[in-house]
């Protein structure tokens, strides 16, 4: 039997495996035809057969044509979020949200190439890029979420604008989702604009520094406080 269990969650991980890369060819697919061709003029079928694969099987991972182009790594906030929940319990808040980033970033730096192509997409296209920017503040409030969630867990559970104490029933049998707190959303808020701005600052000064150190540099000062930099 546990034999029989070891198996399947191998094939498990494997079909999991599959379906992601089989995802990531495809939007990798649409991004570089987009950066090509200008995203207006990219069909589901030349997508699609860059890829490798059908027209029906894009549409088991995107619902629309442009969902192809909005998010190159679908998989990525899900990752950032079970590792801020899983560092070490004594590790800050921003230290643990640091570590969780660069392990994606070092991951995402050798794909550098892509996501600068990305971003001419998003930008060349306004529409895609209003999307981009919806899909980006749902990352946000779900890393809220995670880092109120790793709060919670090591103290009294409540976010800083949570000071009345514990959700009330909103009905019978049921519970208000407690708001991840003023806190939470600001460290959230704080570290994404960290990674672009880390992002900007490398692609202008690549030849000084590697990128992964000017993000610690970032995070080294926002952890001192922003201070002034001397003259």
């Amino acid at each position: 039997m546990q034999l029989m269990s070891e198996k399947s969650a191998a094939r498990g991980g494997l079909r999991e495996r599959k379906k992601r890369a089989t995802r990531a060819a495809l939007a990798e697919a649409a991004v570089r035809l987009a950066a090509e061709h200008g995203a207006e003029k990219v069909t589901v079928e030349a997508i699609s057969a860059a890829a490798g694969v059908s027209v029906r099987t894009f549409f088991n991972y995107f619902d629309t044509r442009e969902d192809a182009f909005v998010v190159i790594d679908a998989d990525a906030g899900g990752r950032i979020r079970r590792a801020v929940l899983d560092a070490p319990a004594d590790l800050s808040p921003l230290e643990a949200l640091r570590r969780a980033l660069a392990a994606e970033l070092a991951e995402a730096e050798q794909h550098h190439e892509l996501w600068h192509l990305h971003a001419e997409v998003l930008h060349a296209s306004p529409h895609l890029l209003a999307r981009g920017v919806g899909a980006h503040m749902a990352a946000e409030a779900d890393l809220a979420e995670a880092i109120a969630e790793r709060l919670r867990g090591d103290g009294d559970g409540y976010g800083d604008d949570d000071r009345a104490g514990p959700p009330s029933a909103s009905g019978p049998g049921e519970e208000r989702p407690t708001p991840p707190g003023l806190y939470p959303r600001l460290l959230a808020s704080v570290a994404h604009a960290a990674v672009r701005t880390s992002m900007d600052h490398w692609s202008a000064h690549q030849d000084e520094a590697a990128f992964l150190d000017v993000f610690d540099e970032v995070f080294a000062l926002l952890a001192a406080g922003l201070p002034a930099p001397s003259a």
